[in-house]
């Protein structure tokens, strides 16, 4: 081995460390910007039309991490749904996770499963969602959760 080909290697695994990082950074500030116009707006789309139910919800998001959703039980202070989108830590992509949690009842525990966002939406695809799709993944989620719920024996 030459001295030329171990320098070459030696920048080769260099260059490849700083695409790597600048994935890592851009996958984080297009997470954060996917959480400020998609996620927000339908959030706050979908609590609006909620209140008219007399279902209260919030969302909470930490930046570069998560944001999730909560609704609440009936005319209630008590969580009984969350819809979490998660960036899975030194993410190089928008291949976002979803976390799923529940109580079927105001006094149960929490339940929770973990599942890709949106698994048939590629990662290249996720900055371009409407925030219509996501309000529909979550009332789909929360439907499922609450018939699952209400029909299920003890």
């Amino acid at each position: 081995m030459g001295n030329e080909d171990w320098k070459n290697a030696l920048r080769g695994y260099f260059d490849s460390l700083r695409v790597i990082e600048r994935c890592k950074f851009e996958a984080v500030e297009n997470f954060n910007q996917f959480c400020e116009f998609i996620a927000e707006p339908a959030f706050e789309n979908l609590a609006e039309e909620l209140k008219s139910y007399g279902i209260k919800s919030k969302f909470q998001k930490s930046k570069g991490s998560f944001i999730g959703f909560e609704i609440y039980f009936h005319k209630s202070k008590v969580d009984n749904f969350h819809y979490i989108i998660s960036l899975p830590k030194n993410s190089v992509d928008l291949r976002l996770k979803l976390s799923i949690k529940g109580r079927r009842k105001k006094n149960s525990v929490l339940e929770e499963r973990e599942e890709p966002f949106m698994k048939d939406i590629p990662p290249s695809n996720i900055m371009k969602l409407d925030k219509e799709d996501l309000i529909q993944d979550i009332i789909e989620h929360y439907k499922n959760f609450i018939y699952r719920a209400i029909t299920s024996p003890e």
